[in-house]
């Protein structure tokens, strides 16, 4: 049976791409990562495909200014050219545009360290951490033109300890992180998937 094309969007180191990339090999695994495209020629994650034998572009988001809609359709000629059939955001620092989102309905997917709906947007470990919770997490979703207000996926809970910093639950999150991303991008692959918009 083919493997679904993924394309995964990135815009630092990509750890998560890593994990995607390595549950990939697995012979039962429904998706090959057949692209990684960064927003920033610097973004380390583009070194670690390469040395794992996967084809990377640049679409630098620097080049498009504050057009947001120009960056998309380049992400978008890029992603379709390489016939790519899902995406899978990976630590990729920009908000899409609703255009973008209602094309690849149902094919994209993005990883939030948090227990969506809690904590949504920018810099949700500190968040929990000023919410005081004991509890916190990560979460797979699907992406709608909404912040981080798609229909979960697949959650795994992270404790919170006494003294924890940003820093070390971000750490412990990022392990979960790294663990549930390849187990949900199997589930969903393996439902089979919409058609994709013109």
């Amino acid at each position: 049976m083919a493997r679904t094309r993924v394309g995964i969007l990135i815009s630092g180191r990509g750890s998560n791409m890593q994990a995607l990339i390595e549950a990939s090999r697995a012979a039962d695994f429904p998706g090959e990562i057949a692209l990684v495209v960064a927003s920033r020629p610097d973004a380390g994650g583009l070194a670690t495909a390469q040395a794992s034998g996967v084809a990377t572009a640049v679409v630098d988001q620097s080049r498009f200014g504050r057009d947001r809609t120009a960056f998309d359709a380049e992400i978008d000629r890029t992603l379709t050219e390489a016939r790519i059939e899902f995406v899978c955001l990976a630590g990729f620092m920009r908000i899409l545009t609703e255009g973008f989102v209602r094309r690849w309905e149902g094919r994209l997917v993005n990883i939030h360290p948090s227990l969506l709906p809690a904590f949504k947007g920018l810099r949700p470990q500190a968040q929990a951490l000023a919410a005081g919770v004991s509890v916190s997490g990560c979460t797979v979703h699907h992406v709608v033109p909404d912040l981080d207000a798609g229909p979960a996926i697949a959650r795994a809970e992270v404790p919170v300890f006494p003294g924890d910093t940003e820093a070390t639950l971000s750490a412990r999150i990022l392990e979960a992180e790294h663990r549930l991303y390849p187990e949900a991008l199997k589930a969903v692959l393996a439902q089979g998937l919409p058609a994709l918009k013109p």
